[in-house]
């Protein structure tokens, strides 16, 4: 069985079948902050996200991070370390891209298990 939560006008943020949760890609609300402000912030949606789906982050499967500029990779990585015990640490990728649009300077995707 699918189901489905959090519905925006494109898509639903969570989808969840037998058992995994998918968590499609998750950006800021504040893009004024810097690399270690945005990611708080999604984490912080993160954790609501697998919430409502009857998870949490230590039962992160998978992660694909895509960001604007390496250099803050650091910034992005120690924020990370803060977020998740080294235990949880899930699969990660982590991509460089041209643009995420505005001043986006991140955005993440993960999977889960319930």
């Amino acid at each position: 069985m699918t189901t489905r939560h959090s519905q925006t006008p494109i898509m639903h943020r969570v989808v969840e079948y037998n058992g995994i949760i998918f968590v499609g890609g998750t950006t800021c609300d504040d893009e004024s902050l810097d690399m270690a402000g945005q990611t708080r912030e999604i984490l912080a949606k993160l954790d609501k996200y697998l919430a409502e789906a009857g998870s949490e982050k230590s039962k992160l499967l998978s992660a694909t991070i895509f960001i604007t500029d390496m250099t803050l990779k650091p910034q992005m990585d120690a924020v990370w370390k803060e977020w998740l015990a080294p235990e949880s640490f899930p699969t990660r990728a982590t991509v460089g891209v041209a643009d995420l649009g505005g001043t986006t300077l991140i955005e993440i995707v993960v999977t889960a298990h319930s």
